[in-house]
Order: C-alpha cells, then structure tokens, then sequence
C-alpha cells in the first residue's frame, strides 16, 4: 500500500504525517531539523506489521509553524500532546530519534497515560549533550558514515526547518532538564544504540536506561546516527519485536 499524507489542525497549526501501512499504530517523531520523508525506509519496514505516523514537528516537513516557534521543546513535546489527541491515536506507542527520543521522554513524563510504550532511537536526554558547536562537529563526524542517498533528502529537510529555527530549539536543549524527568516515565522504553555513532555514544544510552524504570537497550551493530536510514531492517526487527511482546503481555 502506498503512503498517504494526514493533515490535522492543531492550535490553529496544520499539521502533517506521513502514513505508511495498515494494522495496529506507532507514531514516529524525527530529530531536530529532520522530516517525515527522511524515514521512509524505516517506515516501510514497520508498515509490515503497524501503521506508521512519521509525524512532522511544527516547522518541519510539511507542516505549519507559528511565527516565532516552537522555541523550546517543551513547545515541541506541548504540540505533539496535542496531536495526538486530535489526530485520535491517544494510547499508540511513539518511536522517537535523536531529539524527537527527547521529546517523547518530556511528553511522557509530563502527560502519563498518554503512550503505553517509547522506542527511543539514539536518543538524547541527558546533560552530557555538548554545545552547539560541539553537537555540529559530531555530526560533521557522522556524515561520511551515512547512506549517500540520504544527503538530499536531509538537506532539504534542514533548509526547510531554516537555520534559525535549529539553531534556538538546540540551544534549549542544552539547558533541558531531561534528567529528572526520566526517572518518572512509567512505560516499558526501548533504546536503541547504534555501535558506530559518534553522535550520541554508548554510554549516553546506558546512562538514560539507569534513568528510566523499565527500559532496555538493543545495540545495532554498525549502526550510525541515523541508524532509520542505514539500518532500516535492523531498527524495524527490534522494534516490532518489543511492540510485539507488549501486545502479547
């Protein structure tokens, strides 16, 4: 089945997601600047068992954004709180990568009940983040390791999001207080690591799952930062197999 676009107006926003496949929902919520056409490859893979969201952020994608937002992600994780209640997938589980792992940790600390289950891909959330600058020359490290095909599309993501809008959501999140709020997420998580992301390390991930009760990791061998793209099967197996118990429990 082919993908279909979802439009849902939220706080006077029109706000986009990407629809893969048919079944029981997960909602997947991208990285800073990143948007929904930049995970069709993973999309394709979960859509043999789940629907699949890929859900765009205020400012990102296709979606709308307010004239001067979203300037934190508490903004980010408000509007997706929102979302998902008018788009009628209260309940689903979310699959969040890089800063959209962030944001679905905020949400689910501060609104509990509203997702039974997280999948957290490179996820960060943890104060060793290092600044502006140091978070570019990490992923100036990580681009060589990315799948060629995925340049354009990223790209095009980043000049739509613009530079501004970047750059003051990751300045915010250099101050977020991610740290006391995992510990009062309640849901089974699970992390995703993969072993050649220079981006967010191993041990940042090890440091999150001792943060939050229930969580687990899964490490995808060779995985980059954008371990969606590179390693859609992998990320897909894993993932389908912990929702997959879920369901069963």
């Amino acid at each position: 089945m082919s993908a279909r676009s979802h439009f849902t107006r939220v706080r006077g926003l029109r706000t986009h997601a990407r629809v893969h496949g048919e079944g029981p929902a997960v909602v997947l919520v991208p990285g800073l600047g990143c948007a929904s056409w930049m995970y069709a490859r993973v999309a394709r893979e979960l859509a043999r068992e789940r629907t699949v969201y890929l859900y765009d952020p205020p400012g990102h994608g296709h979606s709308a954004a307010p004239p001067h937002g979203p300037a934190t992600l508490a903004d980010l994780a408000d509007h997706l709180a929102a979302w998902l209640d008018a788009a009628d997938l209260h309940g689903v589980p979310l699959f969040g990568h890089s800063l959209g792992a962030e944001i679905i940790f905020d949400l689910t600390a501060r609104h509990p009940g509203l997702s039974p289950a997280l999948i957290a891909c490179a996820p960060t959330g943890i104060p060793e983040n290092p600044s502006v600058a140091g978070q570019f020359l990490r992923l100036l490290r990580d681009l060589p390791r990315e799948r060629p095909g995925l340049l354009l599309p990223g790209l095009a993501a980043y000049a739509r999001c613009g530079p501004t809008r970047m750059l003051r959501l990751a300045r915010d999140q250099s101050g977020h207080e991610t740290g006391p709020l995992l510990s009062r997420i309640r849901v089974p998580t699970l992390l995703l690591d993969g072993t050649a992301d220079p981006v967010v390390r191993s041990w940042t991930v090890r440091a999150i799952r001792h943060s939050i009760p229930h969580a687990t990791i899964r490490r995808i061998e060779g995985g980059t930062h954008a371990l969606t793209d590179s390693h859609p099967e992998a990320v897909a197996r894993a993932t389908l197999e912990f929702l997959g118990d879920r369901d069963e429990g």
